[in-house]
């Protein structure tokens, strides 16, 4: 979840910043498109080119975001383990060795991320390696070694730019119809330009925020496929107790109303639109009806 949330939050934040760049090119400098294709086509670079920045920028996000600290040299016993098992699974998976690191939280968790196969990060928190059998840390180890080698960052930065360039077109076409209507008949004031960039900016944060759900959805299918991946790397039924007992970890610390908000809750349908993870019975299930 942290992969996905980190890229998303960093590609919004970007991707307002280079609309403010864009609008500020277009409306001060002279710098105009006068019809649709040159308005998608020049929404299309700074669509992609906002997902790129982000991409690019998702490695040194995560290990910043946690205080992940990257193993160089392995310190004991546990860190060899760790750099061994991800060396292992990484020449199975036929990708190059990612970077490792291990980040202090108490909640059982890991995530995968980087730009491409070749420099991309593995991270484990203190309380999975604490709190689940080695065997369950190799599944979960294999679940994000599955992420990299399924090129999931790269295909979610693809789709996120195609959804970039749609919400900078539509933003503009909206604003632009709304300036449009404002002009009286003896006039062609419309709106100002801060009238104008408010609007903008405000459009591209709602249609950013509605195109999370595509992006949300995108991760949900992509976590089983990395279910599927882990269970070949290792095999189903390490994969399935790692899952249990992430489920039994977060039944025991959710209860009455807070149940809501855990992942394996009763979540309402909005809730569920907009997690990045399926629930985990769902990903048991798919693993043990063979559903990869």
């Amino acid at each position: 979840m942290k992969r996905i949330l980190l890229f998303v939050a960093t590609n919004l934040a970007v991707l307002l910043v280079l609309s403010v760049v864009y609008s500020v090119l277009s409306r001060w400098f002279g710098f105009s498109v006068q019809n649709t294709g040159g308005l998608l086509f020049f929404c299309a670079i700074f669509g992609f080119g906002g997902a790129l920045i982000s991409l690019l920028m998702s490695r040194w996000m995560a290990l910043r975001s946690v205080g992940g600290q990257v193993i160089e040299r392995p310190r004991d016993a546990r860190e060899s383990w760790l750099l061994n098992t991800v060396a292992r699974q990484t020449k199975k998976a036929g990708i190059p060795m990612p970077q490792v690191a291990i980040y202090r939280s108490p909640e059982p968790n890991a995530f995968a991320t980087g730009a491409s196969k070749s420099s991309s990060l593995v991270a484990v928190s203190t309380g999975l390696l604490e709190q689940m059998t080695e065997d369950e840390v190799e599944a979960v180890l294999a679940h994000e070694i599955s992420h990299i080698a399924n090129g999931d960052m790269v295909t979610l930065t693809l789709i996120q730019g195609v959804l970039n360039t749609f919400v900078m077109f539509f933003a503009r076409v909206i604003a632009g119809a709304i300036n449009n209507a404002t002009r009286s008949n003896d006039s062609q004031q419309g709106l100002g330009t801060f009238a104008y960039f408010g609007i903008v900016m405000a459009l591209e944060l709602v249609f950013g925020i509605l195109a999370s759900l595509i992006v949300m959805w995108f991760s949900r299918y992509r976590e089983f496929r990395a279910d599927a991946g882990a269970a070949h790397l290792e095999s189903p039924a390490k994969m399935i107790a790692a899952l249990q007992r992430l489920q039994r970890a977060q039944e025991s610390r959710l209860d009455g109303t807070m149940l809501a908000f855990g992942i394996n809750g009763k979540r309402s349908s909005l809730a569920q639109w907009f997690s990045s993870h399926p629930p985990l019975a769902a990903r048991i299930a798919a693993l043990q009806q063979h559903r990869y």
